[in-house]
């Protein structure tokens, strides 16, 4: 089993399931006109404040809709959104603002807006790895970033409460080009309307979000003149090869075997130095096992039987498990097994987490205890703030996860979606763009190693440039600001990679 490429930010469950076609109505019947004419809700202005390391912090904050247009005025899409801006901020040209989108594709930007960024988050207990008595909190966040950038939390069209308007078409925004257009126009358009062209400016992806970045760094410098500051890479990826391999092309396993040390040792099935066993995963990863997955069925078995003892003694699995897979354990079957005699699951988004299996003669977990403790922490927080808090009305659901962007179509043609050139050649043509890429040490999800591949195969990239890059890592999952040591450490990191500029 392989993890399929919708799984960024949905489960399994999300991620397949299909909404029920609407019914055409009759032939004869008429077009609803007041759905017709309806207007988009005037944007809820609200202030607020915020201690951010002993410091009061005020701030504006705007709950809105961005109408996407066509060229003769007709409404594609409506783009909800939540704008942080502080006050008295002084001169604007000097001060920089971040936009923050999930990934998915079909995630809401709930998890950066109320995890980590934002003046307010969830509160979890402990490290992270347990769900909170329901109903779950807001708190006020002491590690929100607000005191050196404005934040604008943006919901892709179909998430959150952002819609196709009647005459747009779902399909123009459901797919990696469509979504890079949209939100590069809606980037465009908030800018101009808040005058901001002159304010240092970056932009942050997790998850596809990844994906989605990469290609706005790209598509806002090259159609719109807008050279930003800085991106931001949070547990991301942008190419879909180091997440599920295919015949032929089994660089995934590479991709994802260091992690897969890091957390047996987390779960104390490998003992020692992790960082040293980690870099042992790195260096077997590139040279023995890669060359016995090119060797392929000519791999002789006497190498074969070599190369699976050293996978086991990397990840504490055993070598005939190795040996049955044909060197090829993906990570899905890894969470079943290496808890198993503990009767053990342990989660994708964060390995950390380890609940009970609910179904022990299967060889591949049928739940994820990471993602389960957390959606309905962060989906009932979400409501109970856009509507109580921010004053947002509105009668259809708020979509924290939707299926309803699939199909999602991944390129124009047949090859896997790989970001990396875009990135690359927005990094070459405006030679001050700086990339921070974080990445957790149990996630699963998207493996840190995976864009590291990717990062390090832009040989196109000028030398100057490589400078440019930074990378940091923390010691949970995929949302690593679960975790309140990570929360502090990403708060830092991102100050420094944002006032350092």
């Amino acid at each position: 089993m392989r993890p399929s490429l919708l799984l960024l930010a949905l489960s399994t469950v999300l991620a397949t399931a299909q909404e029920k076609p609407t019914p055409a109505p009759p032939p004869d019947s008429k077009p609803d006109a007041a759905k017709e004419d309806k207007k988009p809700a005037e944007p809820v202005t609200k202030d607020g404040s915020v201690t951010i390391g002993g410091k009061k912090i005020d701030y504006q904050v705007t709950t809105a809709k961005l109408v996407l247009k066509k060229e003769d005025g007709s409404p594609r899409a409506s783009v909800f959104h939540v704008s942080y801006l502080k006050k008295d901020a002084g001169d604007l040209s000097k001060r920089p603002v971040l936009f923050a989108f999930n990934g998915g594709p079909g995630s809401s930007a709930v998890w950066l807006h109320l995890g980590t960024l934002g003046p307010k988050r969830v509160e979890l207990p402990g490290d992270g790895t347990q769900a909170p008595v329901p109903p779950a909190r807001l708190v006020p966040n002491e590690f929100s970033i607000l005191d050196v950038a404005d934040l604008v939390f943006v919901d892709p069209v179909t998430t959150g409460y952002s819609r196709v308007e009647k005459d747009g078409k779902p399909e123009e925004f459901h797919g990696v080009e469509g979504d890079v257009e949209s939100l590069s126009d809606f980037i465009r358009r908030w800018v101009t309307e808040h005058q901001r062209w002159s304010s240092p400016k970056y932009l942050l992806g997790e998850s596809y979000g990844g994906i989605r970045v990469a290609g706005l760094s790209s598509q806002l410098q090259s159609r719109y003149g807008m050279s930003l500051n800085g991106v931001v890479l949070l547990s991301s990826l942008l190419d879909f090869r180091t997440l599920s391999s295919s015949q032929g092309d089994d660089l995934s396993y590479q991709v994802f075997l260091p992690l897969y040390t890091s957390v047996a040792h987390f779960h104390g099935k490998l003992k020692g130095d992790r960082d040293a066993l980690v870099k042992e995963a790195r260096e077997f990863a590139s040279g023995d096992y890669a060359l016995a997955m090119l060797a392929g069925n000519t791999l002789d078995p006497t190498k074969r039987q070599a190369v699976a003892e050293k996978l086991s003694a990397l990840t504490s699995l055993p070598t005939e498990l190795f040996i049955q897979a044909n060197l090829r354990v993906d990570p899905t079957r890894f969470r079943g097994e290496l808890l198993r005699k503990e009767g053990k699951v342990i989660g994708r988004f964060d390995a950390r987490v380890a609940w009970p299996t609910t179904d022990a003669s299967s060889d591949y977990p049928e739940y994820d205890p990471s993602f389960s403790l957390a959606l309905g922490a962060y989906s009932t927080t979400m409501l109970s703030y856009l509507g109580s808090d921010l004053g947002w009305k509105e009668d259809s659901p708020y979509e924290i996860l939707t299926g309803k962007v699939q199909p999602w179509k991944m390129g124009n043609g047949n090859g896997t979606v790989n970001m990396s050139s875009r990135l690359a050649t927005a990094m070459r043509d405006n030679p001050h763009l700086r990339i921070l890429v974080m990445g957790g040490m149990a996630d699963l999800a998207t493996p840190p190693d995976g864009i590291l591949y990717s990062l390090s195969h832009l040989l196109e990239l000028p030398d100057s440039a490589k400078k440019n890059i930074s990378f940091t890592q923390y010691e949970a999952g995929h949302m690593f600001y679960l975790n309140p040591p990570d929360l502090a450490k990403g708060r830092k990191d991102l100050v420094d990679f944002i006032t350092g500029g």
